[in-house]
């Protein structure tokens, strides 16, 4: 969302700009709202990492683990509460630190500037300029984009687009009436048309473009599977061999098809990338279009989240 569309109707603009000075931001400027979102999500992604969130995983991960081997462990197996007993505390810190990560997420989540930008995407929808593509961080919702999110974008009522036309039933007045006797009336003057705004077109979306929506979510399995069957050739064959059965050697086998399906994933990252090149042109020539005043289309879940990656 560019300045150029958010201004182009005067009482967006105006709405825009009073949300602007109340949060000392100017959301017109898209230099300085770039930057701002540049640097609000980088303050967002660090509260996710740190040492609370090291400490919150690693006791929550040892807390649960205990739970299982604790009672099992022959030191601990003849008395089940001292067995039991290291897994609450660890539990407990594991939760308190979880929950002090959230609520630092869910402050910078709530940062002001990023709430005045969430409210100039609800005014600009309600006054009917298009928003393409709302990052998922932004909303707090998940990598994915799924969910309604811990801070969705406000929803404000529609506004009717302004017009010039009188009102119905409104009088015009008549000018001969108003003309006082023996004075003439003043000569009509027809204003002239206002000149035509140009029309920006919207690119189309190119085939390749298709290909890639269709392809984002296809993949990411190879290397695993290629993995598995190796492995799975690596036991087969060293149980052929120490215990002499035929029939193991038969797994070796699976390494050619691993190698097969390595190559198959090779070609595809490859296709994806190029397509992907292509996608990024196009969202490119979206931006343009809509910074000329043009209304373009809302993108693809596959283009948003390749804008989020980008």
């Amino acid at each position: 969302m560019n300045g150029a569309a958010l201004s182009a109707d005067p009482r967006a603009a105006e709405a825009i700009r009073a949300i602007g000075t109340r949060h000392g931001v100017d959301y017109t400027d898209d230099a300085a709202v770039t930057a701002m979102l540049a640097e609000r999500r980088q303050a967002l992604q660090a509260t996710q990492r740190g040492p609370l969130v090291w400490l919150g995983g690693l006791t929550l991960t040892v807390g649960i683990v205990w739970a299982f081997i604790g009672p099992v462990l022959p030191a601990f197996a003849d008395d089940p509460v001292l067995a039991a007993a290291p897994a609450g505390p660890l539990l407990v810190v594991a939760v308190a630190a979880l929950a002090r990560v959230r609520v630092r997420w869910k402050s910078e989540l709530l940062h002001p500037v990023l709430v005045g930008y969430r409210e100039t995407l609800g005014v600009a929808r309600a006054h009917g300029v298009p928003v393409t593509h709302v990052p998922a961080w932004l909303e707090g919702r998940s990598s994915t984009g799924g969910g309604k999110g811990a801070a969705p974008v406000p929803t404000y009522p529609p506004v009717q687009p302004a017009t010039a036309q009188a009102a119905p039933g409104q009088a015009i007045p008549d000018r001969d009436s108003d003309a006082s006797e023996g004075e003439s009336p003043a000569p009509e003057v027809t204003p002239e048309p206002p000149a035509p705004a140009p029309v920006v077109s919207v690119p189309p979306k190119p085939s390749k473009v298709e290909d890639y929506e269709r392809m984002a979510d296809v993949g990411g399995w190879h290397d695993e599977t290629g993995c598995l069957l190796i492995f799975a050739g690596a036991i087969g064959t060293a149980w052929a061999y120490t215990d002499g059965s035929p029939v193991g050697y038969a797994t070796v086998f699976l390494v050619p098809v691993a190698v097969f399906i390595w190559l198959a994933g090779s070609r595809q990252g490859r296709e994806k990338n190029a397509l992907r090149e292509e996608a990024l042109k196009y969202i490119k020539a979206l931006e343009e279009a809509q910074a000329a005043g043009a209304h373009v289309p809302e993108l693809s879940p596959q283009l948003r989240a390749l804008v989020d990656k980008d």
